[in-house]
């Protein structure tokens, strides 16, 4: 985080995280779009980087499971829905071409829009399909809903694109008063630019940022004193 960024966010809050404190059991790990289609090497929307972040994943995970949290898996996947709701998103700034890739690949039964191998998903965990960037926003999924139902109070979003889904889906958390955090090296984008700037501008307005291991230590620290 920047020193600017940084005086500015203790000006305003008072100290560089506010959500250390929230109980795990109370909390959902949201992990956005780590599916085949964003990951495999040559894949069109691939974010190599992505490939990286998985066993920061796979460790948020676990340890949010062992202190009794929640851990979602969500998978963007087109629908005919999707595309008569927001003809704009697929119409005007997709290229016909890549419109028709895009939403063969993100079929719900094709195999691009399958969670990626290597992440530790388990049967009790729940995956979630989104139709939209954000998780959150109306029409998108029953995401809300489904954590209410937990009575889930806070979020930490991980996965890839730092700067679009995952951000989106981070902000309208906090909008609708999840208390939210995005663990910075467990999101991916295309460019470091691209992922400390939405980092940054997160941190800023919306909510903490801080590492797996922070996370990890602290949801370890719950479980063992349990």
């Amino acid at each position: 985080m920047p020193d600017w960024a940084m005086s500015r966010i203790m000006a305003r809050q008072g100290a560089p995280l506010v959500h250390h404190r929230l109980p795990a059991r109370e909390t959902a790990l949201v992990v956005v779009d780590l599916q085949i289609w964003f990951m495999e090497p040559c894949m069109p929307a691939e974010v190599p980087a992505a490939r990286a972040i998985v066993p920061n994943v796979n460790r948020l995970a676990a340890a949010l499971r062992a202190a009794g949290g929640t851990v979602v898996w969500i998978r963007t996947l087109y629908t005919d829905q999707a595309l008569a709701e927001i003809p704009h998103f697929h119409r005007v700034l997709m290229r016909p071409e890549r419109m028709q890739a895009r939403s063969a690949a993100l079929a719900e039964t094709a195999r691009p829009s399958f969670l990626w191998p290597e992440l530790d998903v388990r049967p009790e965990d729940l995956v979630v399909g989104k139709t939209r960037y954000s998780a959150f926003i109306q029409g998108a999924s029953d995401l809300d809903a489904a954590l209410k139902a937990r009575d889930i109070t806070a979020v930490a979003v991980a996965g890839t694109m730092t700067n679009v889904c995952c951000d989106s889906t981070a902000r309208d958390a906090m909008m609708l008063n999840y208390r939210t955090t995005m663990v910075a090296d467990a999101n991916a984008s295309l460019t470091a630019e691209e992922h400390c700037g939405a980092l940054t501008n997160f941190a800023l307005q919306f909510g903490d940022v801080t590492t797996t291991d922070e996370m990890v230590a602290r949801w370890q620290a719950e479980a063992a004193a349990a």
